[in-house]
């Protein structure tokens, strides 16, 4: 059931592995868009902005977990590609203890920073219950999240893309079938929405761990795999905490900019939650390529095949800028029509800024496409500083243009903040791998032509 992406076809083995991970990622994507439709049109144009308007402190819990989980899997698909089958075990029992404890500290902070985080980032007086009352439900369920997270990460480590895939789909027809259930039928509002979603990313895990446990001999530990040693560890959090640190940076320029909408009043609040709703499904083709990007540096490296990872990035990229050119022509022709979707009656203004949003952001698709090859095939490489500091540069384009597009040019200045931190980002890890490369072949200059004529072979 693993997947061995040290030998064969560059190309159609990560083509095979993002396609798995793409279909799972839309569903994900499309049962968070149908959270806010229904919210939006069963409740109000006002619930789906409270929603929108936890999108920043959600991203701060959530986004480090996601960071963790997947620095954590990089150890493991290193040890893979090495051979190392013992080392595998060790791996996995560590990333599940170093999980566990962050599930728990975080899950605390979550909690206590809830409410005064939405008051410093002046949320709006109208919708500032419903967006306290859906944000406590994530995080009493980031155990939920990480449980499920971690998992994913381990079997794709393995090559797998497949299996969570088919748990992810299942749990996306759960969480459309609670959403009416708690809203429609129970009328929970929008903490109902919040529920819906916890639960079908804990049934997801549930259904990742049954499957793991039956069908992978290979992740079934003894007891001295769970002897936790600090170096051990370290190895671990030296690629896993940065990455986690990147998204927490990106969480606070999200923090930034939020704090900024709101001051627009909630009608801007719902344009930019739905606009982004279908930004984040029009760029699940490059974080799915980013995901196999991950997978396959990680277990090349690991076997010493650094050449194989220039050759599979070069082609990554051009299959996924051609993607993507295609999802900008739609986008810019049609997010207006796909903004309304989201808002029961007419609103035209709030369309129009959605619009707005989407419009320009979709101009800048090709680098934020390449950010995300970079960053994750550096991750694989064991370089985890770099995306971090890529973080920093998103945060400080976003603190320092938020308040000042904002203030000059209105909604319009804050549909440029993106785009700006994703060129500024993505040069900056485009200079890093180049350096990670010219270093890795200065090591071992035979390395790279080796590989590379295996590859073309």
């Amino acid at each position: 059931m693993t997947n061995d992406m040290t030998r064969g076809n560059s190309t159609r083995l990560i083509i095979s592995f993002t396609l798995p991970v793409l279909f799972g990622n839309l569903c994900q994507q499309l049962y968070g868009m149908v959270d806010s439709i229904i919210v939006g049109r069963a409740i109000s144009m006002e619930a789906l902005a409270a929603v929108g308007a936890t999108g920043g402190i959600s991203f701060l819990v959530i986004g480090c977990i996601q960071g963790l989980t997947a620095g954590f899997s990089v150890i493991t698909a290193q040890r893979f590609g090495a051979g190392d089958y013992e080392g595998v075990k060790r791996s996995v029992a560590t990333s599940a203890l170093l999980s566990l404890a962050a599930t728990v500290l975080l899950t605390a902070a979550g909690i206590l920073t809830a409410r005064p985080l939405l008051e410093v980032m002046n949320t709006p007086a109208d919708i500032i219950e419903d967006s306290y009352a859906y944000i406590i439900v994530i995080y009493y369920g980031v155990a939920a999240t990480a449980f499920y997270n971690l998992l994913s990460c381990i079997i794709r480590a393995l090559g797998d893309s497949k299996t969570p895939l088919i748990f992810l789909v299942f749990a996306s027809f759960l969480n459309v079938a609670l959403d009416l259930l708690f809203i429609i039928i129970f009328h929970m509002g929008v903490g109902g929405a919040a529920w819906a979603t916890v639960l079908s990313q804990g049934v997801s895990g549930l259904l990742c761990l049954g499957y793991a446990w039956r069908r992978f001999p290979l992740l079934r530990m003894e007891k001295r795999h769970w002897t936790f040693d600090w170096s051990y560890a370290w190895k671990h959090l030296r690629l896993a905490l940065p990455m986690a640190m990147q998204f927490v940076i990106t969480g606070i320029s999200v923090l930034v900019n939020q704090a900024v909408l709101n001051l627009f009043g909630s009608a801007a609040v719902a344009a930019f939650s739905a606009a982004s709703k279908i930004h984040m499904l029009s760029e699940q083709v490059a974080v799915s390529f980013g995901t196999a990007m991950a997978t396959y540096a990680g277990q090349n490296y690991g076997a010493g095949k650094v050449g194989r990872v220039r050759e599979g990035l070069r082609k990554c990229a051009l299959a996924c800028e051609g993607f993507t050119l295609g999802i900008m022509v739609i986008i810019t022709a049609f997010g207006g029509v796909m903004s309304s979707w989201f808002i029961d009656g007419y609103h035209p203004e709030v369309i129009h800024q959605a619009h707005l949003y989407l419009f320009i952001s979709a101009l800048f698709y090709p680098a934020l496409t390449m950010l995300f090859l970079y960053r994750n095939t550096l991750l694989g490489l064991g370089n985890g500083v770099t995306p971090m500091l890529a973080g920093v540069c998103e945060l400080l384009s976003r603190m320092i243009g938020a308040p000042v597009l904002g203030h000059f040019f209105g909604f319009t200045g804050l549909c440029w903040i993106n785009p700006i931190a994703w060129v500024t980002a993505s040069g900056l890890l485009f200079l890093s791998y180049r350096k990670t490369m010219r270093n890795i072949r200065s090591v071992d200059p035979t390395v790279d032509a080796s590989d590379s004529n295996k590859t073309m072979n």
